[in-house]
């Protein structure tokens, strides 16, 4: 399986964006799905989890701005971000099966 992940940009604080992740097969209703955050000169992160019933886990950096879905019928999963943090900036990686996609890049001004 491969994953493409894609939505980063630029956006002030206190902003939205919605991060995808597109799967080369449908996997997502047998597997379950990560984002991870990568800050810069930092570890990565889990932020967030979706397990194969569809049920949500987020981290506490996170939880009440982010929501994690899936559309099945287009084999991808989405991470909307709301109320964005400077502390938010850095690379974001979806993960499933322990094949990671590529990243997408994140900042948050201000």
């Amino acid at each position: 399986v491969q994953l493409q992940a894609s939505g980063g940009g630029l956006v002030q604080a206190g902003g939205s964006l919605r991060l995808s992740c597109a799967a080369s097969e449908s996997i997502f209703s047998t597997n379950v799905m990560f984002w991870y955050h990568q800050a810069p000169g930092k570890q990565r992160e889990w932020v967030a989890r979706r397990s194969t019933t569809g049920y949500s886990y987020y981290s506490e950096s996170v939880e009440g701005r982010f929501t994690i879905s899936a559309d099945s019928a287009l084999n991808t999963v989405y991470l909307q971000m709301t109320s964005l943090k400077p502390e938010d900036t850095g690379t974001y990686y979806c993960m499933c099966m322990n094949t990671w996609g590529q990243g997408t890049q994140v900042t948050v001004s201000g």
